[in-house]
């Protein structure tokens, strides 16, 4: 039987060799290599020529950043091991506090697109790679709508979505930090035309918009927070009636959200509003390099 350090450094040489394949042509330079939940001893992304890997809760050591890098033929100093820690904040600060100030920042294609990305200064990167199947359904839905993107992070789906054509973006973050990297996305990939950034907790403007109507709407909201920042505490299991009302009142007739959630074990409320369908997409939205796990739920609800 292989050692731990010989598994891990074979896994990580096969994968990287399916990946390759999977992804040829160059438009992906960003994919998952093996991920606790499908039992490997830590999660490890690669980023274009570096790579980022996640310490299993638990663990008794650290992941091997040398092993890491000999595995994937890549100089020590381009891997970043970091520590998941239990969140009490996804919203402000928690999973967005800055960690380190190394400023390890690249660029990495998706489907064609740039995203730039940060290895070291957050515990994340600034693109979520398990959501790619899903902003590739935005764009290619997105010619000619207008698109609302709450809880955006760094906008990777408002810039999917503008790539597409849509009539305009919305996008909806509490933080400036993020808003300003979404800014920075549609920039880089020359993408120019009505798109908003709105600086503001986003269950509190949930609450306060009237009027406004939107074709697409993806919503990916935190599990949990208690930000002195937001209105009040949020718990996606909790208050996902509230939340599910929102978006149905602000999408169009005839318009299409998408509700997501990373929170284990989550389910979906019976209690509705009147969307004409309500799909558990899941299965849909989850690409090969994740296969054999579920980094998410997601459902699409149409008006």
């Amino acid at each position: 039987m292989l050692a731990v350090s010989d598994d891990l450094e074979t896994l990580l040489r096969t994968r990287q060799a399916e990946r390759t394949t999977q992804f040829a042509g160059g438009t992906t330079s960003a994919w998952r290599l093996c991920d606790v939940a499908s039992g490997a001893p830590c999660t490890v992304d690669w980023y274009d020529g570096a790579a980022v890997a996640y310490e299993k809760a638990g663990a008794t050591a650290a992941p091997d950043a040398a092993l890491i890098a000999r595995a994937l033929a890549i100089p020590i100093d381009h891997v970043f091991v970091k520590q998941r820690r239990q969140q009490k904040d996804r919203q402000h600060g928690g999973q967005y506090q800055v960690v380190a100030r190394a400023q390890a920042e690249r660029t990495v294609r998706e489907q064609g697109l740039r995203f730039a990305v940060n290895l070291s200064d957050y515990l994340d990167t600034g693109l979520f790679l398990d959501h790619r199947p899903l902003r590739r359904t935005v764009g290619r839905l997105a010619n000619g709508r207008r698109v609302l993107n709450l809880f955006a992070y760094t906008g990777a789906f408002t810039v999917h979505a503008a790539a597409g054509g849509a009539r305009e973006t919305t996008t909806v973050d509490l933080s400036n930090t993020y808003l300003r990297w979404a800014e920075h996305n549609l920039a880089i990939n020359q993408l120019r035309g009505q798109h908003r950034m709105i600086k503001a907790d986003c269950l509190r403007w949930l609450g306060e918009s009237r009027g406004a109507t939107y074709d697409l709407i993806i919503c990916d909201p935190p599990t949990f927070s208690n930000s002195k920042a937001m209105a009040r505490s949020w718990e996606v299991g909790r208050d996902q009636e509230w939340l599910l009302g929102r978006l149905w009142t602000l999408l169009a007739p005839g318009g299409t959200a998408w509700f997501s959630t990373n929170k284990q074990g989550f389910t979906l409320t019976a209690k509705l509003p009147a969307f004409t369908s309500v799909e558990d997409i899941t299965a849909e939205t989850i690409d090969t390099d994740f296969a054999g796990t579920t980094p998410h739920r997601c459902w699409r609800l149409r008006r």
